[in-house]
């Protein structure tokens, strides 16, 4: 006989057919189940939507035929519910890998997780204090009923006291902070704006300490192996410090790069740390396993755990070596040759070169005749290493590149390398191209290419948008502060100029176009950010140097991924 609901409401139908064989109930499999569900629902939707021609809401047919065979149901089917179930059975199904990956992790770290928290909590009230300071001094001067800002509302976890909190805690968020910086696809800009000001500064490790490593890693006397070390650091990171030294026998000028004692130790248990907190949060959202953060710290751990391996960062100088030599540019670049004999992975002797920065235009001009020349060597040698070699320099500030006295290019510090695949960077031309045609449809086609979606893109409208944010690119400032000093023997005027890097406004640019691809559902690869990063460098280099020279358009300039043997003539 037919049955008829009692009543309808929004697809939700209270239904009571005769009472059933209760043994059927209970064999009737899920799947089933739960498919009889959606075909209930669905009938009942075409009746009360007017799917009958010639019907209305009072007059269209109430009743449809379907026979009981003993089944119970109480069809309000809500989908809601339903997910809320499924996720909830797949967390339970996942707590117990979550709570073995927690106690492994724990294992792992040992009695060093107890010290780094304790020195987590001691910087923790320190940039608290610093915040409650704030605080009050802004209460205080100010009408409390205007309210605190939202940098002072959001406390610690704010871009500015999260960045101080950072700093305080060392190595590892240094490294992260820096890490955060550099990644703009992944961060929100406010974070990665702050954290251009996350600098790696420590204080020097004492001498005393230094020997004790050396003498360690070495095996065998210091004076067998170094004629003299210059006790007094050169430069001093969170992670490592550099001294000079002249090897015995050969008197050659060296400098040596020693890991600081217990970072191997401070880095696993903050990155394990780091790593349950992601495993956490993934557990507790669902929806954060689909930006992969449990990946993306697995990522950091490991590039972490790369800079801070000396054999690592000598392997990614030697293929830099190589690659110059296989193209013939020997004379035109360099890297400073690995002493194999006297490295490990804590320590790393290497050849010493001598030079100035690409930002001092006064040294620059005293050595060689042409800035401009040299910087287009340096350009087409970075740009070649992008696919010829192994990984490219990813970190090439002022610091890492010079102009040697001898006036070949140096490249110093591979500690930070990239690497880039054949897709990502045939993409990446055609982007660098339509920059310098100013063809915007062609960049957005590039772009799109590029970054991973998983929806179709309005590439004419994205093309718009790029086209407002490059038509700004030409109004970036360029600071350069020019310094006059009179002999006093002589009465000349000597005048040098240094180019005042803005990294703010550098990665301003960046993250417009980040924020504008992401607004059309893109995410970049990591090694995008790394190239553009690189670039922006080079353009203030070359707003210095050669003021003139575009170097996207210049037939000098080589950006293409043939580079055979007849194009080494560009860097001669």
């Amino acid at each position: 006989m037919g049955l008829a609901p009692k009543d309808v409401r929004g697809g939700a139908v209270d239904w009571h057919p005769p009472r059933p064989k209760p043994a059927y109930q209970a064999y009737l499999p899920r799947a089933r189940l739960d498919t009889f569900r959606r075909n209930v629902l669905a009938r009942v939707q075409v009746l009360d939507s007017g799917a009958f021609p010639g019907t209305s809401a009072s007059n269209r047919p109430r009743t449809f035929n379907n026979r009981s065979n003993g089944l119970t149901l109480f069809a309000r089917y809500s989908p809601t519910q339903d997910l809320f179930t499924s996720r909830l059975q797949d967390s339970m199904a996942n707590f117990p890998k979550l709570v073995e990956d927690i106690i492994q992790t724990s294992i792992n770290t040992g009695p060093r997780g107890a010290v780094r928290l304790a020195q987590g909590v001691q910087a923790v009230i320190g940039v608290g204090s610093e915040w409650l300071a704030d605080v009050s001094k802004l209460t205080s001067s100010t009408n409390s009923s205007t309210g605190l800002p939202t940098q002072l509302q959001l406390g610690l976890l704010s871009p500015l006291y999260l960045r101080r909190l950072f700093e305080r805690m060392g190595a590892t968020y240094i490294k992260l902070g820096q890490f955060i910086a550099s990644a703009p696809t992944l961060f929100p800009s406010e974070y990665v704006q702050e954290f251009q000001n996350c600098f790696d500064r420590a204080p020097a490790v004492p001498f005393e300490e230094i020997q004790k490593i050396l003498r360690e890693e070495l095996g065998r006397p210091i004076e067998s192996v170094y004629e003299y070390v210059d006790p007094t650091p050169i430069a001093s990171a969170s992670i490592a410090q550099v001294h000079g030294a002249k090897l015995r026998g050969s008197q050659e000028d060296v400098v040596i790069k020693v890991l600081k004692p217990g970072i191997e130790d401070i880095l696993v248990a903050d990155l394990n740390f780091v790593y349950v907190v992601a495993r956490i949060l993934e557990f507790l959202n669902p929806e954060l396993n689909r930006a992969s953060l449990v990946g993306i710290v697995k990522d950091i751990k490991e590039s972490m755990l790369e800079e801070v391996d000396f054999n690592k960062e000598a392997m990614n100088i030697e293929s830099f070596r190589r690659y110059l030599e296989s193209m013939g540019l020997t004379r035109q670049a360099t890297a400073p040759r690995v002493y194999p004999q006297c490295s490990s992975q804590r320590i790393l002797t290497m050849e010493r070169l001598y030079g100035v920065p690409l930002t001092d235009l006064d040294s620059i001009s005293s050595l060689v005749s042409s800035p401009e020349t040299s910087l287009i060597t340096a350009l087409n040698v970075w740009f070649g290493s992008l696919l010829a070699c192994d990984s490219f320099h990813a970190d090439v500030h002022a610091g890492n590149l010079w102009l040697l006295r001898d006036g070949r290019i140096g490249f110093l510090d591979f500690g930070i390398v990239g690497r880039i695949s054949p897709k990502t960077w045939a993409a990446m031309e055609v982007f660098l191209a339509s920059i310098a045609a100013e063809e915007y449809e062609s960049m957005a086609s590039a772009l799109i290419e590029m970054g991973a979606t998983n929806k179709d893109v309005d590439s004419k409208a994205f093309a718009r948008d790029l086209e407002k944010i490059f038509s700004s690119i030409q109004d970036l400032d360029t600071e350069i502060v020019v310094a006059a000093a009179r002999e006093t023997n002589t009465n000349a005027t000597a005048v040098s100029a240094n180019l005042v890097v803005d990294e703010r406004q550098m990665n301003a640019l960046f993250l417009d176009v980040v924020r504008v691809s992401e607004s059309y559902g893109l995410r970049f690869p990591r090694e995008f950010a790394l190239l553009m990063k690189q670039l922006l460098y080079f353009d203030r280099y070359t707003r210095l140097l050669a003021p003139n020279l575009n170097m996207l358009q210049d037939q000098r300039i080589s950006i293409v991924s043939n580079r055979s043997s007849s194009n080494r003539n560009i860097y001669q």
